[in-house]
Order: C-alpha cells, then sequence, then structure tokens
C-alpha cells in the first residue's frame, strides 16, 4: 500500500503561481512513476503531468505544456507540480497518483494509488 498527501493548493489569480506537493509513504522502496492529473467541476478527470522514476521521461498535457513543471525528490519519496501563468481554466481539484512501474505514463489506468486530492482556484 502506497498512501499520497498532497499539499500547496488555494485560492489565486490569474497570472500567479502555486507549487503543490505530494508525499508518499508505504511502498516506498520501490521504483514507480508520478503523475498529476486534475479534474474540473462537472468535467473528467484530465491528465496534467507524469514523470519517471529516474526523472528522465517526462509527459505534460496540452493544456499545461509550457506552463507547468513536475519534479520529483525520490529521498524524500515527493513530488512537485509547479504551475506559473495560471488561468482561470487550470481551476480544478488536483490528484497525484503512483504508476504501476517505473515508467512516466498519461493513462490514469496505469496508476494503482491516488491521493485525495488538494482545491487549486484560480480568480480571474
Amino acid at each position: 500500500q502506497v498512501q499520497l498527501v498532497e499539499s500547496g493548493g488555494g485560492l489565486v489569480q490569474a497570472g500567479d503561481s502555486l507549487r503543490l506537493s505530494c508525499a508518499a509513504s508505504g511502498r516506498t522502496s520501490s521504483r514507480y512513476g508520478m503523475g498529476w492529473f486534475r479534474q474540473a467541476p462537472g468535467k473528467e478527470r484530465e491528465f496534467a503531468a507524469a514523470i519517471s522514476w529516474s526523472g528522465g521521461f517526462i509527459y505534460y498535457g496540452d493544456s499545461v505544456k509550457g506552463r507547468f513543471t513536475i519534479s520529483r525528490d525520490n529521498a524524500k519519496s515527493t513530488v512537485f507540480l509547479q504551475m506559473n501563468s495560471l488561468e482561470p481554466e487550470d481551476t480544478a481539484v488536483y490528484y497525484c497518483a503512483v504508476a504501476r512501474g517505473p515508467i512516466a505514463t498519461m493513462s490514469s489506468g496505469e496508476y494503482d494509488y491516488w491521493g485525495q486530492g488538494t482545491q487549486v482556484t484560480v480568480s480571474s
């Protein structure tokens, strides 16, 4: 079992930045990719970013590419999502997840463990 705790969400204005963190505990001796997804009210969950165990492979969703940066600190079992130039359309609950293996993947079906989510609200 892996437990994930997200933090760093909040209410910001358009153009501001936020940094989300997700700390993993439990099966942290295994090598696993991690990802961030988001879900806005009334919409399906959307892929935001993913990073492999080594950090050598990173993917972004089209809607966040160029504005968001994913990174990880394996020594602390933590993944980060730096979000810059935030837009009202970025308003959503952001979830981090642990993948089944060490790869980076955009498919939600490849993730076994999910956090409870952290709310990000961007006002115009």
